[in-house]
């Protein structure tokens, strides 16, 4: 079966939750789940780094504070979200023996990716990053650049043998880029948009995910709390995004339930922090498999719905 005959063929597949059982909430933290082949247990609820951009020291501290207190171990970050590592670095002061640091590179060349990785362990006052990702590959272009002679992935397979970082991911927004690069690279992870929206009405997610399952790489997802696309004229109510997220607690319910359904280990919510919480609220106060009702009403919203992502023509 061609790539592409796979593509069209698992963008068919039903939204089956996957059910939830051995994920129960205790005591009002978040539940864990393993990532892939690293036997790491990570939270299935991940903070953003970009959650604590543009925040006062001790606000982000507070935030910090407050997600590890719920049981939040898994901590993502990049260069490209403003301050946050600045901010980061600092929260986690403490802490950062205790929970997983994930950080990310756009640089596409050797020596562009190995500056920037140094100076993210600088701002995030740490000598090690438990996974460094290649950030954001968009097209094979962009995949040939990062993961060819003299590409990022060098400096990052570099950095691991010195023991800056534990285990090599990517992230992707598209489909046919993320098949490739699994195809081209043994990586650890994989961070990619798992959405009801993207999922039912686009077929787009499913190809991927069972890729990387089958692969025992670690699935790791975002955007789960996206409705679709910013109607234009819109004012962004939350400015972090670039998309219309859901901030109906009963609906993010949902559509962060539909995730988690799915073979992944954990999301990331919004870069808001009211988003974020709200999802935090979902796992620990609500958490219970979606209903056969519940399915249904989220395939009627996304028919509805324009998907922020599709599958290449």
């Amino acid at each position: 079966m061609d790539r592409r005959t796979f593509l069209k063929g698992a963008g068919t597949l039903a939204a089956t939750a996957l059910g939830l059982d051995g994920i129960a909430a205790k005591d009002g933290r978040v539940p864990r789940r393993r990532l892939g082949r690293t036997g790491v247990e990570l939270s299935i609820i991940g903070l953003g780094g970009i959650v604590v951009a543009n925040t006062e020291p001790d606000e982000a501290r507070r935030i910090v504070v407050e997600a590890y207190e719920r049981g939040v171990n898994y901590f993502d970050v990049a260069p490209s979200y403003g301050n946050a590592e600045e901010r980061l670095g600092p929260a986690l002061e403490g802490l950062r023996d205790k929970v997983f640091l994930a950080c990310k590179t756009e640089k596409r060349d050797r020596a562009g990716a190995a500056a920037e990785l140094r100076q993210s362990l600088q701002r995030l006052r740490t000598d090690h990053f438990d996974l460094y990702q290649l950030h954001g590959l968009r097209g094979m272009d962009d995949l040939e650049k990062a993961a060819g002679p003299g590409g990022a992935l060098e400096a990052v397979a570099e950095a691991r043998k010195e023991g800056l970082v534990r285990w090599i991911g990517f992230s992707a927004h598209s489909a046919e880029v993320a098949l490739e690069a699994m195809e081209r690279f043994s990586f650890d992870t994989i961070l990619f948009p798992v959405n009801f929206v993207t999922w039912i009405k686009a077929g787009f997610g499913p190809q991927v995910i069972a890729a990387a399952e089958k692969k025992g790489m670690g699935r790791l997802a975002i955007k789960a709390m996206a409705l679709g696309r910013m109607p234009k004229g819109t004012p962004r109510t939350y400015p972090k995004c670039w998309y219309q997220p859901i901030d109906d607690p009963r609906l993010a319910s949902m559509a962060l339930r539909f995730t988690l359904s799915q073979p992944i280990t954990a999301a990331v919510p919004p870069g808001d922090v009211r988003l974020f919480r709200m999802a935090l609220n979902a796992v620990t106060e609500r958490f219970k498999p979606l209903t056969k009702s519940e399915l249904a009403e989220l395939e009627r919203v996304a028919a509805t719905a324009d998907p922020i992502f599709r599958l290449a023509a």
